[in-house]
């Protein structure tokens, strides 16, 4: 798995509960899943295979990396199978989690909980799969959650990749089709009675149709569609 390892020991998945004191009032949750063949980018697999899908995920990772790293704020990692202690992710920077919950709604909801109950006022969650999202779309929407009691970052599909909270909104992660189109009006719909913010529309990597204005992906993949 190139980089990527993905041998677990108990002290590997002791970092997901280790005491931890917050450094910041701010804090950056990401999501991201454990990069292994066949279980990443499922749709953009069926046209350029599950290798090359793999390939570009994992450089959607190391991006990911790279940008949130310099965000203002504690920064954690949230696997969705288990915590991996060598990949992308360097430790001294990125805090390491487990992933919990039903669907992507309950997941995001305890990770959420988690952090608040650390003693964070600000927490942001962004995903693992956009190469236009810069570290200042981070810290321009933990700015933002100064005067807004949210943030959110639509995704051109019709979903978001970011979302920015200062309290606990149980019906923001209830009651979604996650991963349609209607999850941005959904959600929406659900904080009519808060104030928030929307930051500009990126463009996140599904599909095919996705990674063809990136000249730094076609190195990945070789089809002639």
């Amino acid at each position: 798995m190139g980089l990527f390892s993905t041998k677990d020991s108990d002290s590997d998945n002791d970092l997901a509960t280790n005491f931890y004191v917050p450094t910041s009032k701010n804090a950056l949750i990401i999501f991201t899943r454990n990069p292994e063949l066949g279980a990443c980018k499922t749709r953009l697999a069926n046209t350029i295979g599950n290798e090359a899908a793999l390939e570009i995920y994992k450089h959607l990772i190391k991006h990911t990396a790279k940008t949130s790293e310099k965000a203002n704020a504690d920064k954690y990692v949230f696997y969705s199978e288990n915590i991996t202690k060598e990949d992308f992710w360097n430790p001294e920077i990125f805090r390491k989690k487990l992933q919990y919950g039903n669907d992507l709604g309950a997941r995001m909801e305890n990770a959420f909980s988690e952090l608040f109950q650390l003693g964070y006022e600000k927490i942001i969650i962004i995903g693992s799969d956009l190469l236009d999202l810069t570290t200042q779309h981070i810290d321009e929407a933990f700015i933002l959650l100064n005067e807004y009691d949210i943030v959110i970052g639509p995704a051109k599909d019709g979903g978001y990749y970011l979302l920015g909270i200062k309290t606990h909104h149980g019906p923001i992660f209830k009651n979604k089709d996650w991963g349609t189109s209607s999850v941005l009006k959904d959600t929406i719909n659900d904080i009519q009675n808060c104030t928030f913010s929307l930051l500009e529309a990126l463009n996140d990597i599904d599909t095919f149709e996705d990674i063809k204005p990136y000249q730094e992906l076609k190195k990945f993949y070789n089809t002639n569609d």
